[in-house]
């Protein structure tokens, strides 16, 4: 069940009105996360379970998804609470962007960790190159999905086509397009997450197959000056997957934790609160939340605005927004 904004402020009125001892009624809370294949669904769990375990009467719960673009559509149609996405999809939602039909109040929370852009392939493709992709059989992400949007965007910094230059296109969850490639009908895919992420995992580590991870980095400025200084260039280190010999030179871009701009203020401190002070806790379901920092609370890197409780919260840990 969904937590539309009726039933928050239907909840936080009676938890406000109701006299302490029968102050546990239920606040059912949606988080949009993404397919199983990547990090959102494992974090947005164990967030899901931190609340419901802490915050009274809370029951929160996970939904599979596409991804940020199909987050952000839920959480403008008022179907869900909350919302893992990318910075550049939540910036398009915010404008009314397509694929956004409608301007989406999505404030910000708290900025996560970096979504790494991972094209992926295996060496028995030859691609070692962005234009080596031409006329391979590629897989741009789930539909609704922020992969699909960053891939076009990095398709077309590289000078291609997604519609004319490909022998075909497919739009693939990255379990989908791992198992494509071991079955000989895929040859890359796009894929964006934090590091490492377990469908990758399962390809490099299959018997026979050496992954390659595709650089891009110097498409960044292209792609910036199209679209905004959303994107950066950071590197994937030797390493992180099973026979990945060399460090992958790839795009990237922040995530944020999501709401509506009507959440109330007390529910919205709660949720920050409750994420921040239980990041070991999230640390020990993806290694990615240890990159859930301080330094990385900064408007810039939010990319929408803060929710005004957010935005008091961590002023009132002593950080600068600026």
């Amino acid at each position: 069940m969904n937590l539309s904004r009726r039933r928050v402020f239907a909840a936080s009125a009676a938890l406000l009105a109701a006299p302490a001892i029968v102050r546990a009624q239920s606040i059912q809370l949606a988080i949009a996360t993404g397919t199983t294949g990547g990090v959102y669904y494992p974090l947005g769990g164990g967030m899901a379970n931190i609340f419901s375990r802490l915050i009274p009467g809370m029951s929160a719960t996970v939904e599979v998804t596409g991804g940020s673009a199909a987050n952000l559509q839920l959480l403008g149609a008022d179907r869900v609470g909350m919302v893992l996405t990318q910075v550049d999809a939540a910036v398009d939602a915010l404008s009314g962007k397509p694929p956004f039909r409608q301007k989406v109040p999505v404030r910000a929370l708290m900025v996560l960790y970096t979504n790494r852009m991972q094209v992926v392939t295996v060496a028995s493709t030859g691609i070692k190159t962005m234009a080596d992709l031409k006329d391979k059989r590629v897989s741009t992400g789930a539909p609704g999905s922020a992969t699909e949007i960053f891939a076009f965007r990095l398709i077309e910094a590289a000078g291609l086509d997604k519609d004319k230059d490909f022998r075909a296109r497919e739009r693939l969850s990255p379990a989908e397009s791992t198992n494509a490639i071991k079955d000989g009908k895929l040859d890359a895919y796009f894929f964006v997450s934090g590091v490492p992420t377990s469908a990758v995992t399962d390809l490099a580590a299959s018997p026979g197959q050496q992954i390659v991870l595709v650089d891009h980095a110097d498409l960044v400025p292209r792609m910036v000056e199209k679209n905004g200084p959303v994107y950066f260039p950071e590197e994937i280190a030797a390493g992180t997957y099973p026979g990945q010999e060399t460090a992958n030179k790839q795009a990237s871009v922040a995530n944020i934790l999501g709401v509506r701009a009507d959440m109330p203020d007390e529910l919205a401190t709660q949720l920050v609160k409750a994420v921040w002070e239980n990041r070991p806790e999230l640390a020990q379901i993806h290694a990615e939340a240890r990159n859930i920092r301080p330094e990385l609370q900064k408007s810039s890197a939010a990319g929408v605005p803060w929710h005004p409780a957010a935005e008091a919260y961590w002023k009132a840990q002593g950080l600068s927004l600026a």
